[in-house]
């Protein structure tokens, strides 16, 4: 008995939901909708921009740690002044490059900020007209 009170509410539940759902979008026009699901594509595809470049930010820093590391290691040894400078001239080079892709990266977050931001707002708009 409680069994089939537990399932007829399961079935009364997700037919309201079905129902409201379909009735939300229904309200949406077609255009409309074709516009938000470019919206949200576009949002995923600049978050897993965002994540690839980070990937690579790491790696890159993973790079610099190594040259660095090498670095010391010259010093310690003795290394002559030419790989010294060398060593650190690629140091400063590769820091400049993980800066400037950082730089990179909180600006398309900014970016994917407002797209979302933006992407809600007309979602909302949508659904009240």
């Amino acid at each position: 008995m409680k069994r089939n009170i537990f399932q007829i509410a399961l079935l009364a539940a997700s037919l309201l939901t079905l129902l409201g759902t379909a009735s939300a979008q229904g309200r949406i026009d077609k255009w409309e909708r074709r516009e938000l699901r470019a919206d949200r594509h576009e949002v995923r595809a600049d978050t897993k921009d965002i994540r690839s470049d980070r990937r690579d930010i790491n790696k890159d820093v993973v790079e610099r740690r190594g040259d660095v590391r090498e670095l010391r290691q010259d010093r310690r040894d003795g290394g002559s002044q030419a790989e010294l400078r060398a060593d650190r001239q690629e140091v400063r080079a590769d820091t400049g490059d993980i800066r400037s892709d950082r730089r990179d990266v909180n600006k398309d977050l900014r970016d994917r900020r407002g797209d979302v931001r933006d992407f809600r707002q007309d979602r909302r708009d949508a659904r009240r007209h």
